[in-house]
């Protein structure tokens, strides 16, 4: 349960680099930028703030796409890329929006710990890997590299709905 004072912590601000050099930091480095930014967006709001759905035609909330987020750095990550034997975050009897819809303002706190070690985790799965490595997917199978692009533009997507989300919020904008 959250606490009563408890709000999105700021996160440290990281570059968006390194610019130049080998691919795979470049890669590695625009992702971090990417999952620092859905944090930065986040940041300050209280657990009530972040479960809002602002957008009356949308079921997306801040926590919701934080929810959604750590299940697809779980799943990409830890079950595909490194196979590790690790649950799915959401029941998924309960449907693909579940991360959304039950978002609960009381789970903030807990929802936002696991989105960080899940990104840690993620991380270090992946450092273990090579980047031409094969992930299964329910498709042909992708590269590392490959997950890693993809998993920028999922949260290029998302983070374009919390910057939308959080202005609909509290008006605050350029996080």
């Amino acid at each position: 349960m959250a606490g009563m004072s408890w709000t999105a912590p700021e996160p440290p601000r990281i570059p968006d680099g390194p610019t130049q050099g080998p691919e795979r930091p470049n890669i590695e480095g625009y992702l971090a930028y990417q999952r620092n930014t859905l944090l930065n967006i986040c940041a300050g709001l209280t657990p009530e703030q972040l479960a809002l759905r602002p957008i009356a035609s949308t079921n997306l909330s801040l926590l919701g796409l934080v929810r959604h987020m750590a299940k697809v750095e779980r799943v990409w990550f830890r079950i595909r890329a490194a196979g590790e034997p690790v649950e799915l975050l959401f029941d998924q009897q309960l449907g693909d929006d579940t991360d959304f819809d039950a978002a609960d303002a009381a789970n903030a706190e807990h929802d936002f710990g696991v989105y960080v070690q899940e990104c840690a985790a993620a991380v270090a799965a992946a450092a273990a890997l090579d980047f031409d490595a094969e992930v299964p997917t329910r498709a042909e199978p992708w590269s590392l590299r490959m997950v890693h692009l993809h998993m920028i533009g999922e949260y290029a997507r998302h983070n374009g709905h919390a910057d939308l989300l959080r202005q609909a919020i509290d008006g605050v904008t350029d996080r």
